[in-house]
């Protein structure tokens, strides 16, 4: 069976994906801050037939990214790497002016330098699978300037640039860089408190474009959800 690890997975996008690469026959390693939520979400998935191992922590720490991909060598090698898990700085959101610089400094290192380190851990394992292929999680915010998404922008961006350079040094791989688009999600929630989010998808709804990534294979490059799905 092929093995991803997913970050971020005790709920939202990172769950909704681990089921359904679950159902794919994928089996997982996922990781979340929360021990409880991560065993719900873990427990969830092994009813659909997966092998799971779930081990909480934080993706910043070096020994946690080291436990992820020990526990993927575990059950057999790493065929797929999703960096899912990030922060959004501030909650809610606030405009630049008043962004505190210590939550800008923490969502950097949640969204861009832990996915970095995750990946240079992973890549022996990655390098050695049959397809091996990365997913680092991107937003609109990134390239659009939406008033307040400044400071979780600038991360999705510099992640993006760090997928876009990993593309062209790791050509033996896939490196897709994906915008969801918006979701119903608690980070949504937590971000813009007072939208109404009742018509806005669930994850579960995006998660066709990130199963049809990885069966098909496309090009490695940046890919938003709803266009691609029309494709």
């Amino acid at each position: 069976m092929p093995v991803a690890i997913v970050t971020g997975a005790s709920r939202g996008l990172g769950r909704a994906l681990a089921a359904g690469l679950a159902a794919r026959g994928w089996d997982l390693v996922l990781d979340a801050r929360r021990a409880d939520g991560l065993e719900e979400s873990a427990e969830a998935v092994r009813a659909l037939g997966a092998r799971v191992v779930a081990v909480p922590g934080d993706v910043t720490d070096p020994a946690h990214r080291t436990d992820l991909v020990a526990a993927a060598r575990g059950l057999g090698g790493l065929d797929l790497l999703v960096n899912n898990a990030a922060v959004l700085g501030a909650e809610p959101l606030v405009p630049l002016a008043g962004h505190a610089l210590d939550g800008f400094r923490t969502a950097l290192e949640v969204n861009v330098v832990a996915p970095l380190g995750l990946v240079q851990e992973a890549l022996p394992l990655l390098r050695g699978a049959p397809a091996g292929a990365v997913v680092n999680l991107s937003s609109d915010a990134a390239a659009e300037p939406y008033r307040t998404w400044g400071g979780y922008g600038a991360t999705k961006a510099a992640l993006d640039q760090l997928s876009a350079v990993l593309a062209v040094e790791e050509p033996g791989l896939r490196v897709w860089w994906v915008d969801p688009g918006s979701m119903r999600t608690d980070m949504l929630a937590a971000a813009e408190p007072a939208e109404d989010l009742s018509g806005t998808p669930a994850p579960a709804e995006v998660v066709p474009v990130f199963l049809r990534l990885v069966e098909e294979r496309p090009a490695s490059g940046r890919y938003a959800a709803a266009a691609f799905l029309e494709a």
